[in-house]
């Protein structure tokens, strides 16, 4: 009498399947994850063909994975509040207990993790300055994960450091300095450090050794919509928030020269020695660009650094149609570029650019002789990781060297027009349909800033009235948004301007479909909200 075969259980990239032990996909087998632990995998056991296994079903959850997020009939989340994921869903859960759990479980865990997020690649997703899913840059960050290694020494990442090297060199060129230095680090925040880092470097050397007592106090400035970040280094170096001065704004949102004349002159009139400003090239909510040119004139009578942050807008260097946005980049001291937003490098990929070679080593070395020996056989000079703030760096570079050769210059420059295109498109689209205004006319970015008025309300007179109202009416649909999971755009106020959307184009994949569903989707979860 034959056997009855006994049936078991295996993980797929589309759940747990039933197969037979004898069946020929079972014997090669996912490693039946289900008995199976970590120690059963490379390093600790010596299963080759169990690791190869593993890693493959993780690579098919990945794949499932990215071609839902560019599916448009697929949500963008699945949303639920912190108080249902902290208590479990559907057999989820964020608890560590302590105990090792099986790989089966861990394939399981890698698919609900994805499942509950934000597909921040999908089409429809404008809530953030960085979307998109770039899968050469994607790649790129899976090969730098696989190598595991660190970007403080030529000795343990050669061809990472060089790349590096290679990558900076090139934009130097790009902005038009002769000489100049940089690194990769943790987003543009952290890159605004460093430029205030290397500004009071150069005015205030001694600083580094003796500290801040007994020098005259330092003040900085900056346009009353630059990111707050370049604020926090005021209050990190002890320089005080008292002393970073908000600098008024026109019309279209760009920092005033004369006001920042003005205030510089009043700094020094209190004994106060002004050493900083920092121009923006693409501001957070309305995509606005100083002017360049004639902050840096203003600088340069004063002998004061300038830095760009063009975390957000640096992205148009790239077009020489949008160029003109940034007129004048050369003149500055230093610059802020995050390639992971516009140019769509996968998080993180920043980068701090000076023109002051020399400085980002003065300013930060230690000279920790168990690192950084001067007796190598090698040229030192390729031992970044003494220009920095980190000891352990994460390679950020390859993720943009290898978009870089996949793309060329014209894909990076199509990148860039193609989104300020779509974004002109919104505008046009808001212009005609009723019930939606434009906050800012003719953005000069891809930021896109408008109001929704439901039915409800755009018939009352009184302003004051009808403005309250208004300001409601963004973060009910937002909620509904996440709630139906059809689409996520951005809202906040401004100044006076209360709750309006901020929708943000930086997604290759979007196209005019997606922007008049957009428009569409606003109406239908809008139209219905009572006042």
């Amino acid at each position: 009498m034959q056997k009855q075969s006994a049936w078991r259980f295996r993980s797929s990239s589309v759940g747990l399947i039933k197969v037979e032990p004898n069946n020929e996909d079972y014997s090669m087998n996912n490693g039946d994850f289900e008995n199976s632990s970590s120690t059963d995998l490379l390093p600790f056991g010596k299963s080759e063909e169990k690791t190869q296994l593993f890693l493959k079903e993780i690579f098919e959850i990945l794949l499932k994975y990215i071609s839902k997020s560019f599916d448009r009939k697929s949500k963008i989340l699945d949303f639920h509040h912190p108080h249902q994921l902290l208590e479990g869903i559907e057999g989820f859960s964020l608890n560590i207990n302590g105990e090792a759990e099986s790989l089966e479980q861990i394939l399981v865990d890698c698919r609900d993790t994805l499942k509950y997020g934000v597909k921040t690649g999908h089409p429809r997703f404008f809530n953030q300055l960085s979307s998109g899913l770039d899968v050469v840059s994607l790649a790129a960050d899976w090969v730098t994960s696989t190598a595991n290694t660190n970007m403080f020494t030529f000795e343990i990442a050669p061809v990472f450091i060089l790349m590096e090297d290679v990558i900076i060199k090139r934009m130097i060129n790009i902005i038009g300095w002769e000489n100049g230095d940089g690194i990769f680090s943790p987003g543009g925040s952290i890159n605004n450090l460093y430029s205030v880092m290397l500004a009071r470097h150069k005015v205030m050397p001694d600083v580094k050794h003796n500290g801040l007592r007994g020098f005259q106090q330092l003040v900085m400035f900056q346009s009353k919509q630059a990111h707050y970040s370049n604020k926090r280094p005021a209050a990190i170096l002890g320089i005080g928030l008292n002393n970073c001065i908000d600098i008024d704004v026109d019309e279209r949102g760009h920092m005033k020269p004369g006001d920042l004349e003005l205030k510089i002159l009043q700094s020094k009139l209190e004994g106060k020695v002004p050493f900083y400003v920092t121009a923006t090239a693409g501001t957070t909510v309305r995509g606005a660009f100083d002017e360049i040119i004639k902050i840096s004139e203003v600088c340069k009578k004063y002998g004061i650094w300038l830095h760009v942050d063009a975390a957000w807008g640096g992205a148009v260097m790239m077009s020489q149609k949008h160029r003109h946005l940034v007129a004048g980049i050369e003149m500055s001291d230093s610059l802020t570029w995050n390639p992971h937003k516009m140019v769509g490098v996968v998080l993180q990929c920043s980068m701090l650019l000076t023109k002051h070679k020399g400085l980002l080593e003065s300013c930060n070395n230690m000279r920790a002789d168990y690192l950084f020996q001067q007796d190598k056989h090698y040229d030192i000079t390729y031992d970044t990781g003494d220009k920095t703030i980190q000891c352990g760096r994460h390679v950020d570079v390859f993720k943009l060297w290898l978009s870089w050769r996949a793309k060329g210059d014209k894909g990076f420059c199509h990148h860039v027009e193609r989104c300020i295109d779509l974004a002109r498109y919104l505008v046009r689209k808001i212009k005609k349909t009723p019930g939606f205004q434009l906050v800012f006319q003719e953005p000069e970015y891809s930021n896109v800033c408008f109001w929704y008025y439901p039915p409800s309300i755009r018939n009352i007179c009184d302003e004051t009235i009808k403005n309250e109202k208004l300001g409601k009416v963004a973060p009910i649909i937002k909620s509904r948004m996440m709630e139906r999971g059809s689409i996520m755009i951005g809202y906040q106020p401004l100044g006076s301007k209360v709750n309006f959307f901020r929708c943000v184009i930086s997604n290759y994949a979007v196209n005019y479909d997606d922007i008049d569903f957009m428009v569409g989707e606003i109406e239908r979860l809008g139209h219905d909200i009572e006042m």
